[in-house]
């Protein structure tokens, strides 16, 4: 049976790997795998939080639900909004998103900076706390999506967006494949700002309205008066499909059921996430006797 660490800080969690390069052990974060499992559930912490500049910096073993509840009371949030309660830490390594992805991006473009623990323990820190910053090497978005390989995310930086006041959705019946490209394109091309563009195939076109509570209504009928529909709460089904997808791939047609975002389709069905040649090269400078598996 693996062994399971919790270190409590960067430098526990510095000399655990240390310990395991030095002794020849493997090493696997929050996943089994290794010799020794490390769990991020105790760094847990809001370590500082600038309302003024929309920013903050938190320990990655923190819930993206404690987070954003400790940011709704300064009227702020994270747009990030997978299914389920990843921690900080997995929507970085899994490079993990949901619907707001339409508008506000994906977690590399929320991230200002992250420290990190290598293989051999070192403990290197890349970005800052700052919307605007060139120190140092953009590690952070290097560290998105590395599920784990690459080092243990330890910290993290990002940027805030302020709590909308008013979020209404419009959800459009879409049947025929053509019919439901052509709305979800006249949406895209239009100059509505919606937060979210999903469409769940086959059946519906969810867009998704936040802000004011004047500028939502006033989206919501132009985007009707535009595409049709009604009002509707869909995201619950939405965010089931995307939980239960097996694979995600580049958007090709609508060729089974299927969630459209942003260019890319959840499908449910196997889709290869082969580690690339340049994967692996990244992966051996950052970590070359094989310690992270």
């Amino acid at each position: 049976m693996p062994s399971v660490f919790e270190p409590s800080s960067v430098r526990e969690g510095a000399d655990l790997l240390a310990r395991a390069a030095a002794e020849g052990l493997g090493v696997s974060v929050e996943r089994p795998g290794g010799d020794v499992v490390v769990s991020t559930r105790r760094l847990n912490r809001v370590l500082e939080h600038e309302t003024g500049d929309l920013t903050c910096t938190v320990e990655t073993g923190i819930s993206l639900s404690s987070l954003n509840r400790r940011l709704a009371r300064h009227g702020q949030m994270l747009a990030l909004d997978p299914p389920g309660d990843p921690s900080i830490g997995a929507c970085i390594a899994e490079d993990l998103s949901g619907p707001r992805r339409h508008r506000y991006g994906a977690v590399r473009d929320l991230l200002l900076g992250v420290t990190v623990v290598l293989g051999d323990g070192t403990i290197a820190s890349s970005g800052g706390k700052v919307v605007k910053n060139v120190a140092g090497y953009d590690l952070g978005k290097l560290f998105c999506g590395s599920e784990g390989r690459l080092g243990l995310i330890a910290r993290a930086s990002f940027r805030l967006t302020p709590l909308p006041t008013e979020t209404r959705t419009l959800v459009v019946g879409v049947r025929a494949p053509e019919v439901a490209l052509a709305k979800m394109q006249a949406i895209l091309r239009s100059q509505l700002v919606p937060s979210a563009v999903d469409l769940l195939w086959p059946g519906r076109l969810c867009v998704l309205f936040e802000g004011s509570a004047r500028a939502v209504e006033a989206q919501l009928a132009a985007a009707r008066a535009l595409v049709g529909g009604v009002e509707g709460d869909p995201w619950a089904d939405v965010m089931a499909f995307q939980a239960g997808a097996r694979g995600r791939r580049s958007f090709r047609g609508l060729d089974g059921p299927m969630l459209v975002r942003a260019a890319e389709a959840f499908v449910d069905e196997d889709v290869a996430r082969d580690w690339s040649p340049l994967a692996e090269r990244v992966r051996a400078t950052f970590d070359p006797a094989g310690v992270l598996v």
